[in-house]
């Protein structure tokens, strides 16, 4: 995984990332210790169903004890490119098949204690099909007006944080607006 190094010192080791401390040498000479989550990367799909609807998924998260509303999204575990990692988070998830996949940037989610960069992909010329969900798993797709998922997100109805950035930046792009500048 990127990002290691020989000082860190392992602290816990799961299925998808792991968990350091990593001592940072400061400009007097002293020392800091941070506890860090190193992640492979991830990708996030905003998936088209029509140019006025997104397919979302509602994903009962353990973590927080209940459903959110969620893109579909999934963590980088096998050798593939990030498109096509991509196009297979979206068929797990959703069914859907996609028939264009464009790139449009990426992100780190929380870079004070997560090394997690995702990639947001959106997804056009869909074909539905069966999900194909991993053992565990509880997401449901829901097709949601783009303007309602856009609203959703200003409201604070969307509370993922992948998925507000995805949203907005894909609506920023779709009205010929830099989100950068």
């Amino acid at each position: 995984m990127k990002g290691t190094g020989d000082e860190d010192e392992l602290l816990l080791e799961a299925r998808r990332f792991r968990v350091v401390r990593r001592r940072e040498p400061l400009a007097d000479g002293s020392t800091l210790v941070r506890e860090v989550v190193l992640h492979p990367g991830s990708v996030v799909v905003v998936p088209l169903v029509d140019p006025d609807t997104v397919c979302l998924v509602e994903v009962v998260r353990a973590a927080i004890g209940r459903a959110l509303l969620e893109l579909p999204a999934g963590t980088l575990d096998r050798e593939e490119s990030l498109a096509d990692a991509a196009r297979r988070e979206l068929l797990e998830e959703t069914g859907y098949r996609a028939g264009r996949i464009d790139p449009l940037g990426g992100f780190w989610m929380s870079p004070g204690i997560l090394r997690e960069r995702m990639h947001l992909f959106v997804a056009h010329e869909l074909v539905p099909g069966p999900q194909a969900l991993e053992p565990g798993e509880r997401i449901t797709p829901r097709l949601v007006p783009w303007s309602k998922a856009v609203s959703m997100c200003l409201d604070g109805s969307i509370e993922d944080a992948k998925t507000v950035a995805g949203i907005l930046l894909h609506d920023a792009h779709r009205r010929g607006r830099n989100p950068c500048g």
